[in-house]
């Protein structure tokens, strides 16, 4: 796993997210041939223009999963929504089968937050500072 941290002129940080999110109804769209495929390149590319590197993508039937690295310019929420309003304008333009869809994804997501430092030596960490010279 990229562990790496990300650099800019004023920051060094290592986010990384885990997310989690559905279409809606829990549509099994990835069964559709072509649309699990489609969708990773297109969430690949609009990573790219964002900044983003993915550490892993993965489609099950009725959600997918992005493991990513993020700068701190970019917040969880807008991620989401670039990521599925690209996604989903684009699929439902190209398949179909989900064309008659208002919307392609839910408006809820999970997110959860990921490192190599546990929140315990965080904390040890910011308590001994006092103590550690």
């Amino acid at each position: 796993m990229d562990n790496d941290y990300r650099r800019t002129k004023t920051t060094v940080s290592l986010i990384n997210y885990h997310f989690v999110f559905c279409p809606r109804y829990r549509r099994k769209i990835f069964d559709i041939p072509g649309v699990e495929d489609r969708f990773k390149e297109l969430t690949s590319l609009e990573c790219e223009r964002l900044g983003i590197k993915i550490l892993a993508m993965e489609c099950h039937v009725d959600h997918a999963h992005l493991f990513l690295s993020c700068l701190p310019t970019v917040s969880p929420s807008d991620i989401m929504h670039q990521v599925k309003g690209a996604t989903s304008f684009a699929l439902r333009e190209e398949f179909p089968q989900l064309e008659k869809m208002p919307s392609l994804w839910t408006r809820s997501f999970f997110v959860s937050t990921a490192g190599n430092v546990s929140s315990e030596t965080i904390k040890w960490y910011v308590d001994t500072q006092k103590t550690r010279y």
